[in-house]
C-alpha cells in the first residue's frame, strides 16, 4: 500500500486590515497584519493508480465544497505539466467556510508547499506566486506559516516573532461575502503600517483596526453586537474581526481569561460556532 502523508493547514487570522484605495483594475489595495492559530483543517495525501485525482472531504464544514481550492490547484499543476501522477486527497474541515479564516487558501497553499518541498514539483518563486494568485489573493501567505505584513505596495515581510496570545472565535451561522463587503467600503485609511516586528507587540496591535468591520456590521448588526460583548469581557486585550468575517476574535494574554470569555460568550450566543485557540 502506497504510504499517505498527513498535512495540517491552519487556520489565518488578520490581526488588522486597511483599505487603502482601488488599483486600476479596480480592485482593492489593502495592507494587513497576519498570523496564524492552532486551528487547522487535516489533509491526508496520497499518489494513486487511478485515472483522475480523487478529492474528498470531511468534517463540520465539510459541505458544498465541489468547486474548492485543491482541485482548482491540481488542475493547475497539471496544465503546466508540473505533476505526472494523480492523487487521493481527503480534507477534515475544521475551519468554517465564509468565516474570514482562510481555510481553502490554506488548503491550496499547503498542499502547494508539500510538492515543493517534497521535491514533487521544482518552479521559481515567480512561477509559485503566479500559481497562487490564480487560485487566490491570500494562497500565496500560506506557504510559508510566520507572522507577515502584507505592506501597501503587495510586498510581504515575514517575521519569527511569536505573538503568544490566546483566543477566543465566534462566528454565527451567517458567512459574509467578501465581494459584498469591499463593495460598500466607501472611506479608505491613509495611515501606513510601519514595517518592524514592533508592530506584533500587544500594545501596538491594539491600535491597529479592520477596515470591513463596518460595511460587515451594516450588513450583519448581529456581528456588531458580538463585537461590543467580547469587548466587555474580563481581561480582554482587544476585539477585532478576521478578514471579511464573519469571524469575531478576542484576544487573551492568559488562558483561563479566555476560557471564562468563551464561556460566558457561549452562554449569550448559544447558536453561534465558537472556539478557544492560540497564535501559532
Amino acid at each position: 500500500m502506497i504510504k499517505r502523508d498527513l498535512i495540517k493547514s491552519y487556520a489565518k487570522i488578520n490581526l488588522s486590515l486597511d483599505v487603502l484605495g482601488r488599483y486600476k483594475n479596480n480592485l482593492h489595495k489593502i495592507q494587513s497584519i497576519i498570523s496564524y492559530i492552532n486551528l487547522h483543517d487535516k489533509i491526508s495525501i496520497r499518489s494513486i493508480k487511478k485515472p483522475n485525482h480523487i478529492i474528498k472531504f470531511n468534517g463540520p464544514f465539510s459541505k458544498n465544497l465541489k468547486n474548492n481550492t485543491i482541485s482548482k490547484l491540481l488542475n493547475i499543476l497539471e496544465k503546466k505539466n508540473l505533476i505526472k501522477k494523480k492523487y487521493k486527497i481527503e480534507t477534515r474541515k475544521n475551519i468554517p467556510q465564509k468565516s474570514g479564516l482562510g481555510g481553502g487558501s490554506m488548503n491550496a497553499a499547503s498542499i502547494l508547499s508539500y510538492f515543493i518541498k517534497k521535491n514533487i514539483i521544482s518552479i521559481s518563486k515567480n512561477e509559485i506566486i503566479k500559481i497562487c494568485n490564480q487560485i487566490g489573493s491570500d494562497v500565496f501567505l500560506g506557504l510559508d506559516r510566520k507572522n507577515s505584513i502584507l505592506a501597501s505596495n503587495k510586498k510581504i515581510k515575514k517575521y519569527k516573532t511569536k505573538i503568544g496570545l490566546f483566543v477566543v472565535l465566534m462566528k454565527p451561522k451567517v458567512g459574509c461575502s467578501t465581494k459584498e463587503i469591499y463593495r460598500r467600503v466607501k472611506k479608505f485609511s491613509k495611515k501606513r503600517i510601519k514595517i518592524s516586528s514592533k508592530i506584533f507587540n500587544v500594545d501596538s496591535l491594539k491600535t491597529e483596526k479592520n477596515d470591513l468591520e463596518e460595511p460587515a456590521f451594516s450588513l450583519y448588526p448581529n456581528l456588531r453586537k458580538l463585537k461590543i460583548f467580547l469587548s466587555n469581557t474580563d481581561q480582554v486585550k482587544f476585539v477585532r474581526m478576521t478578514g471579511s468575517g464573519s469571524t469575531i476574535v478576542a484576544y487573551f494574554s492568559n488562558k483561563k481569561s479566555a476560557i471564562n470569555a468563551l464561556k460566558l460568550a457561549k452562554k449569550n450566543f448559544k447558536n453561534y460556532w465558537s472556539i478557544l485557540s492560540k497564535t501559532i
